[in-house]
């Protein structure tokens, strides 16, 4: 059972930054895609920033320029870095960890860390 731990969230200034970090363990073979994806009060579940094992890279259009996202393949880790925070991106913040194979496909979730950006 693959389990993902989640850290970095909290409270911050308009403006500021953040990093988030997810760790993933018990994985015994690699994780196709690894990712970030935002909840907030009243909302859907959006995708905020995946990357692939191949490091291809996809944001949401909300973020572009703002957030990076990077992946440390030995360690089964992601990070997102996030930078000229706006009070918007005020959600709970989820780790992905996804399996793409041939014949099958799976997901696993972290259990969410809060981004407050507010004054």
């Amino acid at each position: 059972q693959v389990q993902l731990v989640e850290s970095g969230g909290g409270l911050v200034q308009p403006g500021g930054s953040l990093r988030l970090s997810c760790a993933a363990s018990g994985s015994r073979i690699s994780i196709d895609v690894m990712g970030w994806y935002r909840q907030a009060p009243g909302k859907q579940r959006e995708l905020v920033a995946t990357i692939t094992s191949s490091d291809t890279i996809n944001y949401a259009d909300s973020v572009k320029g703002r957030f990076t996202i990077s992946r440390d393949n030995p360690k089964n880790t992601v990070y997102l870095q996030m930078n000229s925070l706006k009070p918007e991106d005020t959600a709970v913040y989820y780790c992905n960890a996804g399996y793409r194979k041939v014949f099958w496909t799976n997901d696993y979730w972290g259990q969410g860390t809060q981004v407050t950006v507010s004054s």
